[in-house]
């Protein structure tokens, strides 16, 4: 069995963007939409950290913000649940996971719709803990090199899912997290507007078995 959201819809592709520190994809993704690269609008954004830099960044562009703090809620459950609400509200096709950083528990409703982008090339350094400088900092220190970062469909495991594309750059012998990091990100703006347009087309969708 295969899931995907319907692209037949008279109308953009509905983005749910889910942040949880300075919104960077976010903007990037936003960009893409305004200069007519990518085919969608973004319906609303949502931080689990009302101290996210991303949602001053969100409210400044002009998008539809919401916080939902995983500190306010006793369970992963309940915490999921309260996304969701948030999510069936603003009838979104695809989520956006973009440096979301809490755990969630995906309804069967949404799987096949719900991607995630990681700044490795996976199943490499990703997993629990496996976040910004940290994975650049286990990349360089394994002495990789090469890394990039892979967009692939969530579920409900870190970093597990059926991967869409992954894009791959150098890792220089004088490189810090930093820097990497910068190289990666490069990667990651073309990476995930590229995994929405396979979406969208078709290309690819979410194979439950």
């Amino acid at each position: 069995m295969t899931l995907s959201f319907d692209a037949s819809a008279d109308r953009p592709t509905r983005l749910g963007i889910f942040i949880s520190g300075g919104g960077t994809t976010m903007l990037n993704l936003a960009e893409q939409i305004k200069a007519g690269k990518l085919d969608a609008e973004i319906g609303v954004v949502i931080s689990s950290r009302a101290d996210a830099a991303g949602v001053a960044r969100a409210q400044q562009t002009g998008l539809a913000t919401h916080v939902v703090s995983r500190k306010d809620y006793a369970s992963v459950e309940a915490f999921s649940d309260a996304v969701w609400q948030v999510v069936d509200r603003y009838e979104i096709d695809l989520v956006c996971m973009a440096g979301f950083l809490s755990l969630l528990r995906i309804p069967e409703r949404y799987l096949g719709r719900v991607m995630n982008i990681h700044p490795s090339l996976l199943p490499k350094f990703g997993g629990k803990g496996m976040f910004g400088r940290h994975v650049h900092e286990a990349v360089i220190a394994a002495g990789e090199s090469e890394s990039g970062c892979t967009v692939h469909f969530a579920n409900n495991a870190y970093d597990q899912g059926p991967i869409i594309l992954q894009r791959r750059c150098p890792v220089l012998p004088d490189d810090t997290a930093e820097t990497l990091a910068e190289r990666v990100f490069e990667q990651e703006c073309l990476a995930y507007p590229e995994a929405i347009r396979m979406i969208q087309s078709g290309e690819v969708r979410y194979d439950i078995g």
